[in-house]
């Protein structure tokens, strides 16, 4: 304390910052503790404390200011394994889902088609789907369009593209140009 011209004592307050490396070893295991009692499996806790200590580190000028920077870490942690918990529920509906309609086999039981469904698996993304959505479901061009998000004019350059290419295939037997 130090004494200024009247006698009035002025305060000095210090407020001592730890580290993060400390902060780090010290909560740590809590943390995957914490993730794995709100419903992520082990692997998963450690991936989910992993990430809210980056997230702790990214921000820790200001986290480590706060009074108490392991309730921030806690919560962080919290909300990281509620989100995961709820996309693998959303997952696993899915695949239920997904399994419980009839199931399509693509035509490459037959050798002949094989080089053709290799070439279908090297298009880029949205025509691979294309083709998919046209050859396997019988899907007209305007759902194909709705189905990719793009104009049914896109939905009809991606069946184009797709078509040269796999005509390509067929035509030189080569997969990989």
């Amino acid at each position: 304390m130090a004494m200024s011209g009247d006698a009035e004592p002025v305060v000095t307050t210090v407020t001592v910052v730890e580290d993060f490396d400390s902060f780090y070893r010290r909560e740590f295991g809590a943390m995957v503790a914490l993730a794995s009692s709100v419903g992520a499996g082990p692997a998963i806790a450690e991936d989910l404390a992993q990430e809210a200590m980056v997230r702790a580190h990214r921000h820790w000028s200001k986290v480590a200011g706060y009074d108490n920077p392991g309730a921030w870490v806690r919560r962080v942690t919290i909300n990281l394994a509620t989100s995961s918990a709820r996309r693998r529920t959303a997952e696993v509906k899915a695949k239920v889902r997904l399994r419980s309609r009839a199931r399509v086999d693509l035509p490459a039981d037959s050798p002949a088609h094989e080089p053709i469904w290799a070439a279908v698996a090297e298009l880029p993304p949205q025509q691979r789907a294309a083709i998919a959505l046209h050859y396997l479901e019988d899907r007209p061009v305007a759902e194909i369009a709705e189905i990719l998000e793009c104009s049914p004019s896109t939905a009809k350059v991606h069946l184009h593209k797709a078509r040269k290419r796999l005509a390509e295939v067929v035509s030189t037997g080569d997969s990989h140009d």
